[in-house]
């Protein structure tokens, strides 16, 4: 293609919606047709998003572009079908949709619409011939590009542990009781314990790639007292060396654009701000343990919406996401 596409963000005002703003504005073939958001109709974006002031004129507005190329749907959870059953779209719109409302395969068709799970570690070659995509969660990015290379080489036979920790960011702008500075600083504390709503996601992916896969996941969320970013530490008994796990994942990974196994330790800031995930493995004993690591915005959300955008389209993947990490 040539041409510009027109693409719209629904739910305008959010930190998804924002995040997919920063990186579209400097896209090259993206031309953004509306950004809508009943409760700033009217607003310059940069009055919700003041970081990009000098980068956009936009204006918030109350009506949906319906004959938009792209739209993003950047809604609260069970939002979205929502949406779509109360304003419509015209049949050639692609809809990537942030929510987790179209994830599950119980849950892939709506109306006309079925939505393709996208993961593109996992999912590239659905991913290039859909129509539709539900965008995978932030915790289940991070866990998945941690486990995919063991699932796909039948490697997975004991029960699945997994730590993981979250920036406030992943909570969403609405303010909660655990989510004010004068709470969630200098804090850290576990929540929805063995219940979060990402397992549906992992487990779906596990025995779709592992069949016969019966073990349990038990997933400890936690949130921390930073903005952005996911660590998850992904531990299981296995008979992998640690060589042999490696080779494993490097293979697997070898042609990814943004998924990276590393030789030394990683921390959060390595990714911050970039569609990357960063991989380390380590073995003690007979217990494996892959730490990993994205920004909850980036690659767990806006990010990877834009990855599918490319790869729907044709475009090299890595298309406007070569993005600079803080780093410090």
């Amino acid at each position: 293609m040539t041409n510009k596409i027109n693409v719209s963000i629904v739910g305008g005002a959010g930190y998804t919606a924002g995040e997919l703003l920063r990186i579209l504005i400097h896209h090259p073939m993206v031309n953004i047709s509306s950004v809508y958001s009943t409760s700033n109709a009217g607003n310059p974006v940069t009055k919700v998003h003041d970081d990009l002031l000098g980068e956009t004129d936009i204006v918030f507005s109350d009506r949906i572009d319906e004959n938009a190329d792209v739209v993003f749907l950047c809604l609260g959870h069970g939002k979205s079908a929502e949406f779509l059953a109360n304003n419509k779209y015209a049949e050639h719109t692609v809809v990537i949709d942030l929510s987790n409302d179209f994830r599950l395969d119980a849950d892939k068709k709506f109306e006309e619409r079925e939505f393709v799970y996208g993961l593109p570690e996992y999912n590239r070659s659905a991913i290039l011939e859909a129509k539709n995509i539900a965008n995978p969660g932030c915790f289940a990015t991070a866990i998945q590009l941690a486990l995919l290379p063991l699932a796909a080489s039948r490697n997975i036979s004991n029960d699945i542990h997994i730590n993981a920790v979250t920036g406030s960011t992943g909570a969403g702008q609405a303010l909660s009781a655990s989510t004010h500075f004068s709470w969630r600083n200098n804090n850290v504390s576990f929540y929805k314990e063995f219940t979060h709503q990402h397992e549906g996601e992992i487990y779906q992916t596990l025995n779709l790639l592992s069949p016969g896969f019966n073990n349990k996941v038990y997933f400890l969320p936690m949130r921390g007292d930073f903005a952005r970013g996911i660590l998850a530490g992904v531990y299981l008994k296995s008979d992998l060396s640690e060589e042999e796990a490696k080779n494993i994942f490097n293979e697997y990974y070898k042609n990814e654009p943004f998924t990276h196994v590393s030789d030394a330790p990683i921390a959060l800031k390595q990714v911050v701000n970039t569609n990357k995930c960063f991989l380390h493995i380590q073995k003690q004993d007979d217990v494996l343990l892959i730490t990993s690591i994205i920004d909850n915005l980036t690659k767990g959300a806006s990010g990877q919406a834009v990855q599918n955008m490319n790869l729907m389209f044709g475009w090299e993947e890595n298309l406007g996401l070569n993005l600079k990490t803080v780093a410090f």
